[in-house]
């Protein structure tokens, strides 16, 4: 599926995306000095069609899990299609879904869905989504979106499943999320309001990622306080900027791999179960009929001493 790749870059970023397997990323490679290094995990070619071995995936209309997939919204019962291996409603639908190009141009592209092309779409609800990617010069730009296109309120949420590549030795990265809060959970899924953040998982001060195997969900972010990620073999600073709406930020380190994931998001693991059941915290929010919400990564290079 090498075809589907399009490219956007500058002298900083150079970026691959692919519109036919849910506006995913392929790669997203930094310049240093003469080369291009990749932050985030790259993607083979002959894994182009499966967005769980990109770069990046985009989750929508909610993140991560729903427990036994089934949404519950107002007085109704939604059964959803689950995943074969724990039976949760899993990372949103449209990451398995080809995108219309809108804009392409060397340095964006600009990406549609609506969920009316797909008869099978896993929501009950009528829905559009837009994908946006720009550079800024050092900056890496993530805009996303998703409108109500139904008759009835909607629940809904979003995210990105961006991998960052895991270097060991003295490149080992080391990580700072500005967040006072954790969730606890259950086989993945929340099932109360936050509490204050353990040390094990308290990353507000930069510590490096070492051998630990971390699959947490983090809340109560500063704002205007980016996550960052150094790797100080490459003397290279990234800065995660996002806008509020997304209040929770997973950090999913597998044991022995080579990258780990750190995933904006708006609603948290079975937040919508939270949500009606009136628990604080769960990040999911209601659309109305045509009403639209939207929100932006910043994905910033910075060199280090």
């Amino acid at each position: 599926m090498a075809d589907q790749l399009h490219i956007i870059e500058n002298e900083f970023w150079q970026i691959g995306i692919l519109p036919d397997t849910g506006a995913s990323l392929a790669f997203a490679r930094a310049r240093r000095g003469e080369d291009w290094v990749d932050i985030l995990r790259p993607t083979p070619a002959s894994d182009y069609g499966s967005s769980s071995k990109c770069s990046s995936f985009i989750m929508l209309p909610w993140c991560n899990r729903i427990k036994d997939a089934q949404l519950r919204f107002g007085s109704q019962t939604y059964q959803l299609k689950p995943a074969p291996d724990d039976g949760t409603a899993r990372h949103g639908d449209v990451r398995s879904r080809a995108w219309r190009l809108e804009v392409q141009a060397g340095d964006r592209l600009h990406l549609r869905l609506n969920s009316l092309d797909y008869p099978d779409i896993n929501f009950p609800f009528r829905f559009s989504a837009r994908a946006l990617f720009w550079l800024e010069r050092r900056d890496f730009v993530l805009w996303l979106s998703l409108k109500n296109e139904d008759i009835y309120p909607m629940p809904g949420g979003f995210g990105h499943h961006p991998y960052f590549v895991r270097p060991g030795g003295t490149n080992t990265p080391v990580v700072q999320i500005p967040c006072s809060q954790q969730f606890e959970l259950v086989d993945y899924l929340a099932v109360d309001a936050p509490i204050p953040v353990k040390p094990a998982l308290d990353f507000r001060e930069p510590r490096a990622l070492d051998e630990r195997e971390l699959n947490d969900v983090l809340t109560g972010c500063q704002p205007e306080e980016p996550v960052r990620i150094v790797y100080p073999a490459w003397k290279l600073q990234v800065d995660m900027h996002s806008d509020p709406v997304f209040q929770h930020i997973l950090i999913f380190a597998p044991a022995g791999q080579p990258y780990f994931a750190v995933e904006p998001m708006s609603n948290v693991n079975d937040g919508f179960n939270l949500y009606v059941n009136r628990i604080p915290g769960s990040g999911v929010f209601v659309l109305l009929p045509g009403e639209e919400k939207s929100g932006m990564v910043r994905l910033r290079l910075r060199a280090t001493e």
